[in-house]
């Protein structure tokens, strides 16, 4: 069996479903039908039988398919051992990004990194911070990038910080805040906890939700044309000094600041890629260079 065996494998156990298998890895379903025949016959063993609710796995196809994760990191381990001994910097870098820094500062971070790299490829997984750090924790990426204090047990960088503060286009006064509509937005977590928690803290009242949406750019949109407050970032909103703003305070009235960090394990760094990867991070200075 190769790489690609394994992936079928991981993949129709995730599925559970021939044609959707094969639309994920973008084969033709004949095709798919007949290397799963070809490991059957290599094991010696019946994988899956075929049902009106998809495939289900035999006990032999269960375990060989629950073999496939190890089998694909090892072989990715291979690959990239093998490339670090050749003295150039290249192969495929997997990073764990948060949304927001995927948006706003990994691609010029990636820009500057193949500039002097030219030979690297990126595969990038985003979303909210909590997932990311399960990817770099799981080791599916060589590095994770994450906003938030989490209790990360490994090798860590602190890249900056951020304030969070109240945004809107006209001034408020901080008293009055629970009687004007707010503008709320999915996010993370340990964000929301922060804004509660000062919340509850500050007010009485619960806020006035005058409008949901998805994230916190769309949230900005609306701030901007006056359509309500939002408890934002300040990295969000860095490039808006029209826009008023009331810094968010703990109860000894310093600013609450938001950490973003890099994380990834020790180990990693004995791969060329991710220890020069990391060594450019460290030297970028986030609030300047990107």
């Amino acid at each position: 069996m190769d790489d690609r065996d394994w992936l079928i494998l991981k993949t129709l156990y995730e599925k559970k479903n021939i044609t959707k298998t094969a639309q994920t890895l973008y084969t033709a379903q004949p095709t798919l039908t007949k290397r799963i025949q070809q490991m059957e016959r290599e094991f010696n063993v019946t994988l899956v039988q075929r049902g009106t609710r998809g495939v289900q796995f035999t006990p032999e196809g269960e375990y060989l398919a629950k073999c496939a994760d190890e089998m694909l990191d090892r072989l990715q381990q291979i690959k990239e051992h093998a490339l670090n001994l050749n003295q150039e910097v290249m192969g495929t870098l997997r990073l764990g990004v948060s949304n927001y820094i995927s948006k706003h500062k990994l691609p010029r971070l990636l820009k500057l990194f193949r500039e002097r790299f030219p030979h690297v490829d990126f595969k990038v997984s985003t979303g909210w911070s909590r997932d990311v750090f399960q990817l770099v924790y799981n080791q599916d990426v060589h590095v994770g990038i994450v906003r938030g204090d989490y209790q990360w047990p490994d090798a860590k960088k602190l890249l900056f910080q951020e304030g969070i503060c109240v945004a809107s286009q006209n001034p408020i006064d901080l008293q009055d805040l629970p009687s004007h509509p707010r503008i709320e937005y999915e996010m993370d977590a340990l964000m929301k906890s922060i804004i509660d928690n000062w919340w509850s803290r500050t007010f009485a009242h619960p806020p006035l939700i005058g409008m949901e949406v998805d994230k916190g750019d769309t949230c900005k949109e609306m701030v901007i044309h006056g359509l309500g407050y939002g408890i934002l970032s300040s990295a969000l909103i860095e490039h808006h000094p029209d826009l008023h703003r009331i810094e968010v305070t703990n109860d000894r009235g310093e600013p609450i600041v938001r950490d973003t960090w890099m994380f990834y394990h020790h180990t990693t760094l004995e791969t060329k890629l991710v220890h020069e990867f990391v060594k450019f991070v460290e030297s970028i200075d986030f609030t300047k260079d990107l």
